[in-house]
Parts: C-alpha cells; structure tokens; sequence
C-alpha cells in the first residue's frame, strides 16, 4: 500500500499528498453522510416513531462510543493507512450487502439499524486514524491551516448531501443512495492507495505490548499530560453546554418565529456557510500565533454570540448570529485538532484523538438526553442563554491559565510541552 517503513524526508510532494488525501476524505465523507440523511429521514417518514428515532441515534452513537477504547489503540499500534481503507471497506461491504438485500424485495428496518450500528463502528475505527495520519504527511507549521481546509471541505459536504440525498430519495429508492456511497468509498480507497505515508514507528516494531496495557498507557499520557487534561476538560464542559445552541436549534427556530420549512432550511444553510468561511479564513491567516488565543477567542466569541439568540425576536438577525456562530465553531476545532497533532507524542496520538472521541460520543447523547425533554419545560431561547454565559466565563478563566495558555505558541512547542507521566 505505498508504506514504507524509514522516509528520510516524510513532507515531500506534502502538498500533493495532502490534497489527495483530503480529496480522499471528502469523497467518502460525502457518501456516507448522503447514507446517515437517507436512513434517518427514511425511518422518521416510514414509521413516525419517536422510539424509532431514538433507536438510530443510538445505533449511530453507541458503536462509535464502544469501539474508540480500542480504535486508538489500533491507531497507534498498527498501519493508519490501512486501518482507514478497512474501516472504509468494511462499511462499502456491509452497505452493498444491505443493497442486495433490499433489491432482492426485503425491507426492514431492523437492515437498517443494523447497518448504521456497522456504519458507526467503521467511523469509530477510522477517525483516531485519520487524525493521527495528517501529522504524518503535513508539516508541523502548516497543520493549523491545513485543518481549517478540513473544516471548510467538511462544510460543503454539509451544505450540498442534505440537497442530494433528498433528490436521490424523491426519484428512487434508498438504496440508490447506498450505492452511491459505495461508488464514493471505492474512489476514495482508490485514491487513499496512491499516497506515500510511512508507516509511524511503533507500528514497525515486531514486540507490541497488550490492547489494556496500551490503552491504560494513554489514558495515563492524556490525562497527566499537563496540556490535555485542561484541554479535553474545556471541550468536555463545551461539549455539554453547546447542545442547546447546536443541536436544539431547529426546536427554537419553531418556538419563536414559527413552523416553517423554509426557516428550518436556512437555519441549517447559515450555519454550514458559516463553518465554511470559518474553515476559509483560518487555513488563509492560520489564526493567532498561539493557537490557546484562537481556540478560546473562538469559546468566548461563540458564548456572546449564542447569548445574542436568547434576545432576538427578528430572524434576519438570528441568521446573522447563526452564521457567526459557525465561524466560531472553526475557531474552535481547527486549533484543538491542531493543537493535539503538534503536541501528542506520534507514537500516542491514536489513543489521545481516541478519548477526544470518547468524550464527544458519550457526552453529546447523554445532554440531548437531558436538554431535549428540558425543552419542553424551559423554552429553548431560555436555555440556550442558560448556557452561553458559563462558556463565555469558561473561557475567560482559560485565558487566566497561564500554565496552559503559553503552551498554545507553537514556537513554544518543545519548550513547554510537558507530559507527567
């Protein structure tokens, strides 16, 4: 698979390298978010349950949760490469089997619940993995406007697989869509063969350790490292408080300027245009020098602006707010994936994007599961503000945190990087 083992000079071609794995990305990425709107939409139309609903949330969180205690381990302990085109080819198998399935005149949705639970473990695998590459192929310095290129080639494929899922969905049947995600990871693999990416060098070594012994030794790095235990504590506590603003959005939109597709529709359209022109400005400016500014700069902006969706009863306004909030969203995950990639020993960095990952998939259901019957309680506006003032002062203490804060100048790196293990 191009691996090799010793690359005297690993940032050759990295442009080259970098595009084509990021083209990779996208490509795939697009067909399985084309697959997550079309299963979810089809069940929510088919059965019009909420337990149904309930049940794909989780088959499309639980498995990505369950296997991130051992997706980073692998990441580290074997080829990324080639755990990224199995994890993709896992996920084209299974889905071109639940073709055959249903063009052979089955239909169920327990095929379906299957294949998402599948689908999510695939990602789970494959995510650590491709964190932990991009170091491998982009040099240090550019790694911050690099991920702001992510983050904006990710909102595109936000803003176009909702339009072209539902057009696939109107003119035929879901499993049109499936084999399109089908065509998107064969492309992509195909794609993912063609780059050069030398294998990290703990996944050269014949002796390896146990899985526990690994993944006790990363939760151990983490968590003592004086950078990414304040780190993953901030995003923790953000993880939390942004579910009302992020994912109870569309709940207000409906409580306050009224039942509206259209409204519904440019909600989402604002905050995608948003996280694109985030991820645009940061990969051409590459934020402040320390990249703790940028993030939290990012953390504080987004409290005030999310506060501003509490007080506004005109949705013109709303959207702008909207808008700038998925600014501030690249604000917030291009320096914190950046800030991982520089700092996290290369030989770690598997099981440290792996508890990042674990932190996200765990405590994101687990407030939907709070706020959600909150809401209908305590009005949306309210609990959005509710939220917003706590990440605007966690911020601010954050600032005050000189420990962690002057450890985000890159030029610093090697200085004030400290691990306590």
């Amino acid at each position: 698979m191009n691996d090799t083992i010793e690359n005297p000079n690993p940032f050759e071609n990295w442009k080259r390298n970098a595009a084509l794995f990021f083209g990779s990305q996208m490509i795939t990425l697009f067909g399985s978010s084309l697959v997550m709107y079309a299963i979810i939409w089809y069940i929510t139309l088919t059965t019009g349950s909420g337990v149904m609903t309930t049940m794909i949330i989780l088959c499309s969180f639980a498995p990505q949760f369950a296997v991130s205690f051992f997706s980073g381990v692998w990441a580290d302990k074997y080829c990324r490469k080639t755990l990224i085109i199995l994890a993709d080819g896992g996920i084209a198998l299974a889905t071109l089997a639940l073709i055959i399935y249903m063009m052979a005149g089955f239909d169920s949705l327990s095929a379906l619940l299957l294949i998402a639970a599948v689908r999510s473990l695939g990602a789970g695998i494959q995510s650590p993995a491709v964190s932990a590459v991009i170091p491998q192929i982009v040099p240090p310095e550019k790694l911050i406007k690099v991920n702001g290129i992510n983050g904006s080639l990710q909102s595109i494929v936000g803003l176009t697989a909702p339009a072209v899922a539902g057009a696939v969905l109107i003119a035929g049947e879901i499993y049109n869509v499936m084999m399109i995600d089908v065509v998107t990871a064969a492309i992509g693999i195909f794609i993912l063969l063609l780059i050069p990416i030398s294998k990290h060098k703990r996944a050269s070594e014949t002796a390896q350790s146990g899985h526990f012994e690994d993944l006790k030794e990363g939760v151990k790095y983490s968590l003592n490292h004086s950078f990414f235990k304040p780190l993953f504590l901030i995003y923790a506590v953000f993880m939390v408080l942004c579910v009302p603003s992020c994912f109870l959005n569309i709940l207000m939109v409906t409580q306050v300027f009224g039942d509206n597709y259209l409204y519904l529709t440019l909600n989402e359209i604002a905050f995608f245009i948003g996280t694109l022109l985030g991820g645009l400005l940061i990969s051409m400016w590459g934020g402040f020098k320390n990249r703790v500014k940028t993030l939290l700069v990012g953390l504080a902006t987004y409290g005030i602006l999310t506060f501003g969706f509490g007080l506004t009863q005109t949705f013109q306004i709303y959207l702008i707010l909207m808008a700038f909030t998925g600014l501030m969203m690249s604000f917030i995950t291009s320096p914190t994936m950046s800030l991982i990639q520089e700092k996290a020993d290369p030989d770690k960095q598997g099981r440290v994007f792996s508890l990042l990952q674990i932190i996200m998939t765990a405590l994101m259901p687990l407030s939907i599961l709070f706020f959600g019957p909150l809401a209908d309680i305590v009005p949306v506006q309210r609990l959005v503000m509710y939220c917003s003032a706590p990440i605007f002062i966690l911020a601010l203490f954050s600032f005050f945190n000189k420990k962690f804060y002057l450890q985000g100048v890159f030029e610093l790196k090697k200085e004030t990087e400290i691990s306590e293990t």
